[in-house]
């Protein structure tokens, strides 16, 4: 190759999905030092058509009347598929009418899918931009269809429960709440530094030895308690009521005998937000849900709008 000829370089990583996003192009002046970028980070519909994702709109949807969106986050080493076969997000979406996104982590080099959240969960040591992907998801659904702006929702499990999260903390002017089933949120609230009010909704069990209930480590990075969580979100979220423990008992766990779910709650904050924590007595990182916890889990959820 002569000298003084100008070359465009780009990369894409590859897993068992295909081909990933391409990388930003960079312009290299043969025999000099010269390297520039030549183009702009890949388009929103670039990013959803390297990495589609699932979507179930409910029979009774009207482009005339928004819904609610519902963006459900798999746990590490799961996919969008098992997440719904695992909570049942479906036929709560069927009943009450709001649409429901089931994306895919990437694959990491152990072959397990993840989601890239925070420093603790679970990139193992990724680039990949979870974050620009989700909000392509996001901006894409809303180019589609008619979404309730103020009714739009994370909800994941374990590694989607840190993502959860983590889109709470960067994008709290777009989310209204989120709930997280065995995740955790930033160790340093200085991470987060979430800008607006978000409802939080944090689910834990006691016996979960893979996150656990009182905080631990991940190759030595570590991650808040279920309690610590909720606490944090309570101080973004301005809350001058201490928390307060409920007198009703929920029964979300079928192999636990009786209402094993004890509730929590921070209220009084900011425009109308709330955060709870519902903590599931003996259960583990993966407990047998009853049929009511999707539908007992939105209703948190819809109840919490943006003003």
């Amino acid at each position: 190759m002569s000298k003084n000829t100008t070359v465009d370089i780009s990369a894409k990583s590859k897993n068992s999905g295909g081909y990933g996003l391409p990388s930003s192009t960079v312009r290299y002046l043969v025999g000099s030092s010269s390297w520039t970028i030549a183009s702009q980070a890949p388009s929103t519909a670039t990013k959803i058509a390297a990495r589609p994702y699932s979507e179930f709109v409910p029979s009774s949807y009207s482009s005339k009347s928004p819904v609610p969106l519902v963006i459900a986050l798999h746990g590490y080493s799961s996919s969008g598929k098992q997440l719904e076969s695992f909570v049942n997000f479906k036929a709560v979406a069927e009943q009450r009418g709001f649409i429901l996104v089931s994306p895919d982590g990437t694959v990491d080099a152990t072959g397990n899918q993840f989601w890239n959240a925070t420093e603790v969960c679970c990139s193992f040591f990724s680039e990949v931009d979870d974050d620009a992907y989700l909000i392509s998801i996001l901006d894409d659904i809303e180019s589609k269809y008619s979404i309730d702006l103020k009714r739009i929702y994370f909800v994941g499990h374990s590694n989607g429960g840190f993502m959860s999260y983590h889109m709470a903390c960067k994008h709290s002017d777009r989310i209204a709440a989120i709930a997280s089933l065995a995740g955790a949120t930033f160790l340093n609230s200085n991470d987060c530094a979430a800008k607006n009010p978000v409802s939080v909704l944090q689910i834990h069990g006691t016996s979960d030895a893979t996150i656990l209930y009182n905080g631990g480590s991940i190759l030595g990075k570590q991650y808040p308690s279920a309690t610590g969580s909720a606490t944090q979100w309570a101080t973004f979220d301005r809350c001058s009521n201490s928390a307060v423990p409920r007198a009703d008992k929920l029964d979300l766990v079928t192999t636990i005998a009786g209402s094993e779910t004890s509730i929590l709650s921070w209220n009084n904050c900011r425009n109308g937000t709330e955060v709870e924590l519902w903590t599931l007595d003996q259960a583990g990182h993966v407990p047998a849900l009853s049929a009511a916890f999707a539908s007992k889990v939105y209703e948190f959820l819809a109840s919490h709008p943006k003003p």
